[in-house]
């Protein structure tokens, strides 16, 4: 069982003992850390603070815990319950909000949750900013409201439809064009929120939807994590409906992920690939993504005259280089898709309207606009950390090693070769170091991989 705390929120498997787990103390003590601080952030009296969450099973009991202590230190609280990441972040500028809770483990299993922490822009909390919450959690010097300055709390479920209103009026969004093609679409919604949110906003583009694990009960009928040895489910009704595509999200709708007409992962890497080719395509200008995703956004960039820049993994790094690159679109490439012109913000609704934009206006089937792009294949592994290994040492010795490379060290440890590249870094949410590499092909990626891994394992001794 774990509780990790990071700058990026806390998050936790569920049920053991404190400071172990996210149990309900833990909960409460960074729910009002996090309240603390925001009163010192905001330096104003009166509060408010929007909170949704996803549909895994302890979402309600973590939600009762989050907004009692808020209430307890005189916070107003916009509850929004069932919800989605990016909902919640729209409904914080929208509501004039402080800040904004997210109650979800985004991939994870359903024995984790967490709490992701917003700011009264509807972005997530810088490093500094969040150094100073776990600061607080770990004094516990807190000081609530007394009786009359109690918070209050105001129920409004109307957020999911008000977040589809804002993609359908965005200039580059038009239903008409979409609904006159006709498609047809399989959602998988891991019986989580996104199986409320994509059918609807689909039902409202004109598509139509075949829906396959879209009751949001919080029992995930596979693990979560929308990568293709997880989803033999949907890539066979896909075929089988002789559907136009499929789409696939996480829990908290965050990350977006398709099947070709043909049953076969477009590529979570491709996601962003197609979103941001629509986007170029209409509006000049430049993307920024992760250390960690596809160099087919960069081609792609540069081959619609724009300059294509890498950011450190975590949505605020990369929404911090956009902000400072004025990037049109970006996002990372797990399939986040994060449009400005939205919000700044993973968004699996927009990536989702932008998609279709762009394959109503090619025309052409999914698997033909994936075969358009250049070809890349991706490996991603891990190494279960210990507690005895250094991973900072570690890490040094993988870049002296390639010292004669193209390297970044921005995070973790990035090596650019002529062909292929390979990340290695410590993972904010999980105890595990990530491996990622890229080639021309699959082989040539599993290889090179396995073999930074052996060198890896050579170095640390196991």
């Amino acid at each position: 069982m774990t509780l990790i705390k990071s700058i990026s929120g806390i998050r936790g498997t569920i049920g053991g003992a404190t400071n172990d787990n996210l149990t309900p103390i833990d909960a409460v003590k960074f729910a009002a850390a996090y309240g603390t601080w925001l009163k010192g952030y905001a330096g104003k009296e009166k509060l408010t603070v929007v909170i949704g969450r996803d549909a895994r099973l302890s979402g309600e009991m973590i939600q009762n815990l989050v907004v009692s202590t808020l209430v307890g230190l005189g916070i107003d609280i916009v509850d929004l319950d069932l919800s989605t990441t990016p909902t919640v972040e729209i409904a914080v500028p929208l509501e004039k909000a402080d800040g904004g809770i997210i109650l979800t483990a985004s991939h994870n299993p359903k024995q984790w949750n967490a709490l992701k922490l917003l700011n009264e822009k509807g972005e997530f909390l810088d490093a500094k900013q969040g150094a100073i919450i776990l600061e607080l959690a770990e004094k516990e010097d807190f000081n609530f409201a007394e009786v009359d300055d109690l918070g209050k709390i105001t129920k409004n479920d109307s957020y999911i439809d008000v977040h589809i209103d804002e993609i359908l009026n965005l200039p580059l969004v038009d239903k008409d064009t979409i609904r006159k093609v006709g498609f047809k679409v399989v959602v998988d919604g891991v019986n989580s929120t996104g199986g409320i949110a994509i059918p609807k906003l689909l039902k409202e583009l004109g598509v139509e939807v075949v829906e396959l694990y879209c009751d949001p009960t919080g029992h995930f009928p596979h693990n979560p994590e929308p990568l293709k040895e997880h989803l033999k489910d949907i890539c066979e009704l896909v075929t089988k409906e002789k559907a136009d595509f499929g789409i696939v999200v996480d829990p908290d709708v965050d990350r977006l992920a398709f099947i070709s007409n043909d049953g076969e992962m477009f590529g979570e890497e491709y996601t962003l690939v197609a979103c941001a080719d629509y986007v170029l395509g209409k509006t000049k200008g430049n993307t920024v993504s992760n250390l960690s995703s596809s160099r087919a956004l960069r081609d792609i960039t540069q081959k619609h005259g724009g300059t294509y820049e890498a950011a450190a993994v975590g949505e605020v790094n990369v929404v911090t280089k956009m902000k400072a690159n004025n990037a049109v679109i970006g996002g990372e490439g797990n399939g986040g898709i994060i449009y400005p012109e939205s919000h700044y913000g993973r968004d699996s609704l927009v990536g989702t309207a932008l998609f279709l934009m762009l394959m109503a206006e090619k025309g052409g089937t999914v698997s033909e606009l994936r075969a358009s792009y250049p070809s890349y294949f991706m490996s991603k592994k891990k190494i279960q950390l210990t507690p005895d290994l250094d991973v900072d040492a570690l890490l040094v010795a993988m870049h002296h090693k390639y010292k004669n490379e193209e390297v970044s060290t921005i995070d973790g440890v990035k090596i650019d070769f002529a062909e292929n590249w390979v990340h290695l870094r410590k993972s904010n949410t999980e105890p595990i170091i990530r491996i990622y590499t890229e080639a021309k092909s699959q082989t040539v990626a599993d290889a090179l991989a396995d073999r930074i891994i052996g060198e890896i394992k050579d170095i640390a001794g196991i």
